[in-house]
Parts: C-alpha cells; structure tokens; sequence
C-alpha cells in the first residue's frame, strides 16, 4: 500500500480519523468539513454555503451534507438580531462533535475542550471577526513537534495468538462501548479507550445486568456542564455505580425417584412379578387378555341373540292381533 507518492511539505490539513472514517458522514460532508478545517483567516467569515459552492457541491447534495453535519454535532447554527428588524445566522463548524450548549459557549467567546478528540480547534464560519478558541490541547498534542511531512498513521497492533481465546463478554461490551457515542457525542472514545473499559464494563454483565441497562446507567443523568473526559468518567461510573453480585442460590438435591416392588401377578399362567403403578393385581400383558377375553365374551352373547324384527313388522303384528281379537 503506497500512502504518500510525494508527501506534501506544506499546505496540507491534518484531519482526525473520527472524521475521515465517521460512518453517519458522505464524502460531501467530509470533504466539506475538511474544507473549512483548512481555510486561512482571510477566509473563515463566508458562510458555509459559500464554501460548498466553491467545492461543486450545490443543490440537494449541499443540503444532505449540511444535515448530517449538523445531525453529529459538527456544524451549529443561531439566529441573532442585528437591529432593524434584520436577523444574521452565525455558522460554528467544529472538526469534533459539540452538543449545543458547548456550541453555545463557543459562539458567546468562552474556551470549550472536548476531551475525547485529540484536537480541539473550532472555526466559525459565516461571521466576519469571529473566531472560536479552544487551543487547550491534550497531552498527546502537546508532545508532538512540527514536522515539515504529515504524520504517517501507528503502527497496528499485533493480532492475537492462536492460542489465545477472547472473552466474548469483553467484545460485547467494547462494542457497547464504542456505541455510546450514537447516544451523545460527550461520551465518544476511541477504540483503545473502549478495550481498556471493556474488562470494568464485562463486570457489570458477568453480575446480572443487560446490555440496555448497561446503556442506561451509562448514558443517564450527564453532568449539566457537560462530560470533560469520557474515559475518565465512564471509568468513574462503572467502578461506583457496579452493582452488588448476585447472592448465591443454594440448590437442593434432587430427590430420586421412588422405584416400586415387584409384586406376583394374578393372572394365569406361569408365576411371574411386575412393578404395579397403583393398586393393580394383574400385569399389563395379563390385563390386555382378560379385556380381549370379555370382548370375545360379549361378542358371542351378542350374536346368539334372537334377531331384532323391524318396527313396522311389530307394528303390523300388532294391529293384526288386535284385529282377531275384536
């Protein structure tokens, strides 16, 4: 695989992998975001539509990608009153996802660090002499030196042995995990972050809790200020919210099942024994024989009956008998 042809020595953007390979974005919506990431200050007070007309991108192709920036958190809107009845919009266009009230806060000129991404720089666009701060870099960022080429992608990790048997309640919850930030983009982590939870979230199932209560304890009542660090406070809430274990259950013995006597059999032929259900004196194969034998008996009784004469013989025998008596 070729990554750079002829790595470029300047003019280059450096784009975050949560953007370039964010699964809810187009191209269009990448490729505009990366845009305004790169724009110089002459240039960052035109509106976003401005700048998408600039790229091709125009019609409902624009609108789509407006929308899922703004769906993300990407891009944030408000409306303001200039005086005379004219209202302005100002545009704030984050490469990390903000929810409003962080948006809030940078449009009003205050510092917002949203701490899962590793850059915190926020440009607004579509208000001329505006310029979100946010340059409270993490410690990653901060250790990094200026290099003339961009930083070639980490090194990937080793693929586990053939002996080695993951434990599935660990992929269950780093997947749970790393789902969080589809329920808000306070609580995004990135694939490490999500493994090295992953063992403090299997916990949770291995006591009895289901994934969507998981979820729920998880995602619930956010601080009001809003999360500074996922990893930080999700570590924090699994370890204090983890629920008691399941008090152990103490099986009874099963109690074998009580085998009969063997009791001689009445019925004819040679003595032999059976195992009675009840009150039974003969044995299945004695009982069938007595029940044919009774059978037959009825069966002959039956035939060496007179025959039965129809009703309108015995009507007319009758009337004839009551004829010669009269």
């Amino acid at each position: 695989m070729l990554r750079h042809a002829i790595a470029p020595s300047r003019r280059y953007t450096k784009a975050s992998h949560d953007v370039v390979r964010h699964p809810r974005l187009g191209s269009d919506a990448k490729v505009l975001l990366l845009h305004v990431q790169g724009l110089p200050e002459d240039q960052a007070g035109q509106a976003l539509s401005e700048h998408a007309r600039n790229l091709g991108i125009t019609g409902r192709a624009y609108q789509k990608a407006k929308k899922q920036l703004v769906e993300n958190g990407f891009v944030h809107e408000r409306r303001r009153q200039v005086g005379r009845g004219h209202w302005a919009t100002d545009q704030l266009c984050s490469n990390v996802p903000l929810t409003a009230d962080q948006a809030r806060r940078v449009q009003d000129g205050l510092v917002v660090t949203p701490a899962p991404q590793p850059s915190t720089r926020e440009r607004a666009v579509g208000q001329p002499g505006v310029r979100a701060a946010g340059d409270s870099l993490p410690v990653e960022e901060e250790r990094e030196k200026n290099y003339p080429h961009p930083p070639s992608e980490a090194e990937p990790e080793a693929e586990p042995g053939p002996d080695s048997t993951p434990d599935p309640e660990l992929n269950v919850t780093e997947r749970l995990l790393l789902s969080l930030r589809h329920a808000t983009p306070q609580l995004h982590l990135g694939v490490r972050e999500a493994r090295g939870l992953a063992e403090l979230a299997a916990e949770w199932i291995r006591r009895g809790i289901t994934t969507n209560d998981l979820r729920r304890a998880l995602t619930s009542e956010l601080p009001p200020d809003g999360v500074r660090s996922a990893v930080g406070f999700l570590r924090h809430r699994l370890v204090q919210k983890l629920p008691e274990p399941p008090a152990p259950t103490t099986a009874r013995p099963a109690t074998p099942p009580r085998v009969r006597e063997l009791v001689p059999c009445a019925g004819p032929g040679e003595d032999h024994v059976f195992r009675a259900v009840g009150d039974e004196t003969h044995c299945a194969p004695c009982r069938q024989e007595e029940a044919w034998a009774l059978r037959s008996a009825r069966a002959a009784a039956y035939a060496q009956q007179p025959p039965r004469i129809p009703w309108r013989e015995r009507v007319a025998s009758l009337a004839a008998k009551s004829t010669e008596t009269a």
